[in-house]
């Protein structure tokens, strides 16, 4: 039995309790550390010092992520997308994140492992780290990165239908990202002179995506794998769409599956740009059906990375998950 369950304190209460006192010099050195960072960050790394508190950390994180990039990337940071990529979408190098990291690590008094890095991918996926780091808690599970030509491998859905750009998975969830361009076909009457992406294939991505979870994040049962080739759109429930998406927007999805029992699996989805809402559906059911897993022969092992799908056909002939028509 710990300390904290001898006198009845909980977790924060142990920590709060521990906590060294912050000293006059200690602030000094830490503004000083923080001096070409906001005042906000600043006054936030000072309280978390002082009190322990895990509510001052994004504030920390911003700020000292937003020391480190380029101005003219910086007021992506004030408008509090925590899906944020740090590479695409803030130019952070290797360099500048170990350059964060040393800094991060200085501020909060933590060790963070290089290795760690690695599963690092956007701003909520540091923030997120962080703030199990600090409550002494383990890391989430780190999601699976499927870049555009891993996507095209595994789905049974091609250009020019396809609408992900790239996704992550993992047990719990699917995200994925699509840069309206204003190059697709249908942009070209829909509408005349004043082209908008369809709400209806706003839906289709999200059932894509959807698709894309059932293929490499679900565990099928043993010796067989989900056929690519058996997975149809069923029923689409509670749809609202809440902004008019036009070439240039960059389409956020996210899609949590709700159930899964052979041969349904129900998702909630959600596309945002930015902060904004765009479109959501309370409900999206896919049919699907399992196939014999096929043997891999020792040369395609030795090649092929952990995340290969068994049995996956090459090529595009099927046809594309229709899921919403008009």
């Amino acid at each position: 039995m710990s300390k904290a369950d001898l006198n009845g304190q909980d977790g924060s209460e142990a920590l709060e309790a521990t906590a060294k006192p912050f000293t006059a010099d200690e602030e000094s050195a830490l503004r000083d550390s923080l001096k070409r960072c906001s005042p906000a960050a600043t006054e936030a790394a000072i309280a978390y010092r002082k009190t322990q508190e895990a509510s001052h950390l994004p504030a920390v994180i911003i700020g000292v992520i937003e020391r480190f990039v380029e101005p003219d990337l910086r007021p992506k940071l004030k408008e509090a997308d925590d899906e944020l990529r740090l590479v695409e979408d803030l130019g952070i190098d290797s360099l500048t994140m170990m350059e964060i990291v040393i800094l991060v690590e200085d501020v909060l008094q933590i060790q963070i492992n290089n290795e760690d890095l690695r599963n690092l991918r956007t701003v909520s996926d540091i923030k997120v780290f962080i703030d199990c780091k600090v409550r002494g808690l383990p890391p989430p599970q780190p999601m699976k990165f499927l870049p555009i030509e891993k996507i095209v491998s595994i789905m049974p859905i091609g250009a020019p239908f396809l609408f992900l750009n790239e996704a992550s998975i993992s047990g719990h969830v699917a995200q994925g990202k699509y840069k309206i361009t204003g190059q697709e076909f249908f942009m070209q009457g829909h509408f005349k002179d004043n082209p908008v992406m369809p709400a209806s294939l706003m839906l289709e991505a999200l059932g894509q995506l959807a698709v894309l979870y059932l293929l490499e994040g679900v565990v099928p049962e043993e010796g067989k794998v989900i056929d690519h080739t058996k997975i149809f759109f069923t029923s689409c429930e509670g749809v609202r769409c809440h902004r008019i998406c036009r070439p240039g927007d960059l389409l956020s999805m996210s899609i949590r599956p709700k159930r899964t029992k052979m041969p349904l699996a129900t998702f909630e989805g959600s596309i945002r740009v930015g902060q904004e809402k765009a479109a959501m559906a309370e409900e999206i059911t896919l049919t699907f059906a399992y196939a014999k897993a096929q043997p891999i022969p020792a040369h395609a092992i030795a090649q092929s990375d952990s995340s290969s799908v068994v049995g996956k056909d090459s090529g595009d002939t099927n046809p594309p998950l229709a899921v919403v028509n008009g």
